[in-house]
C-alpha cells in the first residue's frame, strides 16, 4: 500500500486541537493548488510553520514530496468533485458489505456493486480528461489509466482505517491484492463463528471476486493496449503529417523567396520607369515651353512680314505717283 502524506506525530495532539485543525487546512488548501505552485507554496507554508513556533509541523511540511500528475489530478477529483468521488468511495463500501454478507444474493449483490464503481469510474475518467486540459495538461492514455487505477483502489480502501486519505495523495495507488482483500473479511476469532456453510458461500465470493478482479485487469489491460495502438496510429500519422508539412514549408519557402527575388526586380524596374518617366515629362515639358517660344517668334515674324508687305505696296504708291508727276510735267 503506498502511504500519501500521513499525519504528523501526535505532539500536536498534545499542544490542543486548534493547531491539529489549523494544520488540516493548511494542508487542503496547499493539495488544492495548481500542481505547478505546490513546492512555492509548500515550502513557504514550512516556514510560516516555524516562524510561528510550530516545529514538528514545520519539519513535517517539508517532507511533503509533490504529487505526481496523476495524484494530482486524484486530489483534484476529490476536491472539485466531491458528489461523484463520494459516488465512487460508497460502490466501495457497498461492495466490502456484500462480499461480508450472510445473505443468498450476496454474490449478486457484489457484481452489482462492482458494475456501479465501474460506471462511476468511467464518469470520473471523463472529468479527469476534462480537468487535466483545463489545467494545460495532456491528458494521454497512459495518464488517464493510471489515474483510474488509483481511484478503484481508493474505493478498494474505503473502509481501511490506515488507508491513503483523498486528496492529499503523492503518489499512484495500486489497488490491494487478493491477500489483502481476504484480510478484509473478519478472522475465525470473532464472536460470531463461522459455520461451514458461511465458509463455502464465502470461498464462493471471494472465486467470484477474484474472476471478476481478473476480468476487469483483462479489460483495462485490453483498453490500455488499445489505447496504446491508437497513440501508436497517431503518432505515424503526426509523423507522416510532419514530413509532409515539412516538405511543403520547403516549397513555400523556396517559393518566398523566388517571389521576393520577383518583387524585388519588379521594384527597380518601377523605379525605372518612373526615372525614365520623369525624364519624359521633363523632356516633353521643355519641348512645350520651346514650341511656345518659336510659336511666339512665327508669330512676331509673321507681323513682321505683314508689315514689310505694307510699307512695299506703300512705297510702290508713292513710287508710282511720282512718276505720274514726273511725266506730267
Amino acid at each position: 500500500m503506498v502511504r500519501n502524506s500521513e499525519k504528523p506525530n501526535k505532539k500536536e495532539e498534545r499542544n490542543g486541537g486548534g493547531s491539529k485543525n489549523k494544520l488540516d487546512d493548511d494542508l487542503e488548501e496547499l493539495f488544492k493548488l495548481p500542481l505547478s505552485e505546490f513546492t512555492a507554496a509548500r515550502n513557504s507554508l514550512a516556514a510560516r510553520l516555524k516562524k510561528s513556533g510550530r516545529g514538528d509541523e514545520a519539519d513535517f511540511a517539508k517532507t511533503l514530496v509533490k504529487p505526481s500528475i496523476t495524484a494530482w489530478t486524484v486530489n483534484q477529483l476529490y476536491w472539485q468533485h466531491r458528489e461523484a468521488f463520494d459516488r465512487l468511495i460508497a460502490t466501495g463500501e457497498r461492495f466490502r458489505q456484500a462480499q461480508t454478507s450472510r445473505q443468498a444474493s450476496k454474490v449478486a449483490d457484489m457484481r452489482e456493486s462492482f458494475n456501479a464503481r465501474r460506471k462511476e469510474l468511467s464518469k470520473l475518467s471523463d472529468l479527469s480528461t476534462t480537468l487535466l486540459r483545463d489545467a494545460g495538461h495532456n491528458p494521454s492514455p497512459d495518464t488517464i489509466l493510471r489515474i483510474s487505477t488509483t481511484l478503484e483502489a481508493m474505493s478498494a480502501y474505503a473502509s481501511v482505517l490506515d488507508g491513503p486519505r483523498p486528496g492529499r495523495l503523492t503518489h499512484d495507488v495500486d489497488p490491494p491484492g487478493f491477500e489483502s482483500l481476504a484480510s478484509f473479511v473478519p478472522s475465525a476469532g470473532s464472536k460470531n463463528a463461522v459455520t461451514s456453510s458461511q465458509k463455502s458461500d464465502r470461498a464462493v465470493a471471494n472465486t467470484s471476486r477474484k474472476a471478476e478482479i481478473a476480468s476487469e485487469v483483462r479489460k483495462l489491460e485490453d483498453s490500455r493496449q488499445a489505447r496504446l495502438a491508437a497513440a501508436k496510429t497517431s503518432l505515424q500519422d503526426a509523423k507522416k503529417l510532419l514530413v509532409e508539412v515539412s516538405a511543403t514549408a520547403k516549397s513555400l519557402e523556396a517559393a518566398q523567396k523566388k517571389v521576393s527575388a520577383t518583387a524585388k526586380e519588379a521594384e527597380k524596374e518601377r523605379r525605372q520607369a518612373e526615372e525614365r518617366l520623369a525624364q519624359a515629362k521633363a523632356a516633353s515639358e521643355d519641348a512645350t515651353r520651346e514650341a511656345q517660344s518659336i510659336a511666339l517668334e512665327v508669330d512676331e515674324a509673321s507681323k513682321a512680314l505683314h508689315d514689310a508687305k505694307r510699307a512695299v505696296e506703300q512705297a510702290s504708291k508713292d513710287l508710282e505717283k511720282l512718276f505720274r508727276e514726273s511725266t506730267s510735267k
